[in-house]
């Protein structure tokens, strides 16, 4: 479980068998199951519609400029 900037909190689920992250859930978002997208390999997979701290992401991430980014 980690809690967030705001003070929700999120809790991880890993892989047994690798430790990565497969999923989470986030408090007070009990409607979604938040999945990484570097858990698929998939090249169809749909690309983002949504960026969340993106002052946090690698400078070599490019966000595609039509997606919505939060405030």
């Amino acid at each position: 479980m980690r809690v967030g900037d705001g003070g929700s909190r999120a809790t991880f689920h890993f892989c047994p068998t690798c430790g990565a992250t497969v999923y989470y859930l986030c408090e007070g978002r009990e409607d979604s199951v938040f999945i990484p997208v570097g858990a698929f390999a998939d090249q169809a997979f749909p690309a983002p519609t949504f960026s969340v701290y993106e002052e946090r992401m690698h400078s070599w991430v490019e966000m595609p400029a039509d997606i919505e980014h939060m405030a």
